[in-house]
Parts: C-alpha cells; sequence; structure tokens
C-alpha cells in the first residue's frame, strides 16, 4: 500500500492551499496599511451596521474597498483552516502533525480577534502584534504542507549525505538567521504601524550622512521640513527605528548570504538543502532591493506591499529550510542504527 495514497495527498494539497491563501491575506493587509484604510470602516464584527457578508457591492469605494475585503478573505481563510485542521485528524497518524493543526486554528482565531480589536479600541500596538502573527501564522502552515508532502514521506529511503556534526551546524545557523528575519519583520511593522510615513527620506545615506541625526535640535529642523510638505511629525525613536531596521537588514543580507556560500560549497551538501540556500539569496535581495524602492518611491502602496509579502517569503523559507534540517539531522543520528529505527526516524 502506497504511504502517499490520494487522503494523504488531498491534505498536502489543501495545506499548501491554504498557505497560498494566507499570502494573499497578507497582500491585501499589506494594501490597508498602505492605503491608511485600517480605519476605513468603523465598526466589527458588522461592517457599518450591515452584516459582513451582507454589505452592499455598491458601497466598496476607497479605502472601504481595501478593509472589507480583507475582512472578506480572512474569513475564507479561518473556515479553510478549520477544514484543514478536520482533514489532518482525519488523515494523519502523527500526533505533533495534528498538534500543529490545532495550533494553526487557535492562531487564526486570535488573529481575527486582534484585528477586530484594532479597529474597536483604535489601538496601533494590536495592528503591530496583528501583523506579525499573521507571518508566523503563515509559517505554520507552510509547514504543515511541509511535513504532509511525498518529499517528507521519502525520507524513509534517504540516507544522509553529510555528518551529523556538519549538518547540526547548519541548522543552528539557519535557526538563528531565521529568528534574525522575524526580528526585522517586527521592526518592519512597527514602522508600518506607527503611520509616520518615512522618517529618513534618502538611501543608502540617512540625512545625507552615515548616522542619523539624533539630537533635538536636529529633529526639530527636520520636522519643519516635514511640516512645510505637509507630513506627520517624526520622532528620534522612530528615526533611530528606520536606521536600526536598514542595518539589520545589511547583517540579514550578510548572514543569508553566507550560508548560501557555505551550502554551495559543500559538494555532498543534500540538493534539496542547497535549493532552499539559493532561493533565500534571491528573496533576500529581492526584499532589500524592495526595502530600497520603498523609500525611492515615497512609501508608494504597490511596492510597500510587495515589500512585506517578500518579508513573508523570505520568513517562511528560513522556516522551511530549519525544519527540513532538523529532518536531515535527525535521520543522520540514526545513520548507524538498525533498519527500523531508522524508517522509524525518518516517517516522524
Amino acid at each position: 500500500m502506497s504511504d502517499f495514497g490520494l487522503s494523504r495527498r488531498i491534505l498536502h494539497w489543501f495545506a499548501s492551499l491554504l498557505a497560498a491563501t494566507i499570502l494573499v491575506l497578507i497582500c491585501s493587509g499589506g494594501l490597508v496599511t498602505s492605503h491608511e484604510a485600517g480605519m476605513a470602516v468603523p465598526d466589527w464584527p458588522n461592517s457599518f451596521g450591515y452584516n459582513m457578508f451582507l454589505f452592499p457591492v455598491s458601497r466598496w469605494i476607497g479605502g472601504v474597498f481595501f478593509e472589507h475585503t480583507h475582512r472578506l478573505i480572512a474569513s475564507g481563510v479561518g473556515l479553510l483552516t478549520l477544514v484543514l485542521c478536520g482533514l489532518t485528524f482525519a488523515t494523519e497518524d502523527r500526533r505533533w502533525v495534528k498538534t500543529l493543526a490545532g495550533v494553526a486554528v487557535v492562531a487564526v482565531i486570535v488573529q481575527g480577534v486582534l484585528g477586530g480589536l484594532r479597529v474597536t479600541e483604535h489601538n496601533q500596538v494590536l495592528g503591530l502584534f496583528h501583523g506579525c502573527l499573521a507571518q508566523s501564522f503563515f509559517s505554520l502552515v507552510a509547514v504543515i504542507a511541509l511535513v504532509t508532502s511525498r518529499f517528507w514521506r521519502a525520507f524513509a529511503r534517504r540516507e544522509p549525505d553529510l555528518g551529523e556534526p556538519r549538518l547540526v551546524s547548519f541548522r543552528r545557523w539557519t535557526l538563528v538567521v531565521t529568528a534574525m528575519v522575524f526580528i526585522q519583520l517586527v521592526l518592519g511593522a512597527a514602522m508600518r504601524h506607527s503611520h509616520a510615513g518615512l522618517s529618513i527620506h534618502d538611501f543608502p545615506t540617512v540625512y545625507g550622512g552615515i548616522l542619523p541625526p539624533l539630537e533635538a535640535t536636529a529633529v526639530n529642523t527636520i520636522n519643519q521640513m516635514r511640516s512645510a510638505n505637509s507630513e506627520p511629525p517624526t520622532s528620534a525613536g522612530l528615526i533611530l527605528l528606520q536606521y536600526v531596521h536598514r542595518a539589520w537588514a545589511v547583517a540579514l543580507v550578510g548572514g543569508i548570504v553566507s550560508i548560501g556560500i557555505a551550502a554551495l560549497r559543500q559538494t555532498n551538501f543534500p540538493s534539496v538543502l542547497k535549493r532552499f540556500a539559493v532561493i533565500w539569496m534571491a528573496l533576500v535581495t529581492i526584499q532589500f532591493a524592495l526595502g530600497a524602492w520603498t523609500i525611492w518611491s515615497n512609501k508608494a502602496a504597490d511596492i510597500a506591499t510587495s515589500h512585506v509579502l517578500f518579508g513573508a517569503l523570505t520568513l517562511m523559507n528560513g522556516v522551511l529550510f530549519s525544519v527540513t534540517l532538523c529532518k536531515f539531522v535527525a535521520c543522520a543520528k540514526t545513520a548507524g542504527s538498525d533498519s527500523s529505527t531508522r524508517m522509524e526516524a525518518a516517517r516522524a
């Protein structure tokens, strides 16, 4: 009997579909923030007093369109997550995969409540948590798609090509850099949800120099110029936040590229891990370019939202890379064991 029958294929396809839908939802949320439309629909869970699902299409105009469609997509994602959980419990024999599906349901419920409270409480901090949880939720569902795939099941027929110590080193390195990616996304979300626009308008320079001007007199001068251009005031804290975001981006590019080069230099490094490394380098390069373009375009909505999109993909690739490395390490640890022990570790 096949180890990857129809029911398991359906589960994997459904998890992949849900991950793609969440990515659409993240883009939708990015457009809401980029267009400053978070409060375009002032009530929740209703929409201007209407049942959200019966809100007249004729009123989907301007910011209302972005916010209302975001809510509808979110509702669809919530429903699909419940279906995924049901499919997982009906199909999977691995308890930890069922746990991941249960965590996904809890996450999507919390995410929906955070989104609603962000509106009803007029709270930007809740918006920050809402954005960060969305990125984590996307990566979680992507992991479910990975571990329910034929590739993951095929580990039972694989032998690790690289020694355990080397794999452990790569795993540790990749986990650290993936955590750095998440921190960078938190910094970016904090910038976006401050709703203060660009605190630093030039790149790669910072007000024509290298270090940010944080003195009170310098900030006052900057705010006078911003006022003349009808921009909201900034602060030393916001300037520093954007500077740290830039510096952290440089560190991230260095970390991901170093992992990629190290992986490609290993002649016996598993090909799937090399692919993860190459894709990660490509994603972070595009993401860095989009970050610069966001500044040069004065935060054009489509460019800023693309920056959010590739941030989510960069985190997701790092998470999947790390999880796959963990699997290779587990298989390497049992390489000298009997066949039944190796099969059990590979199928986990």
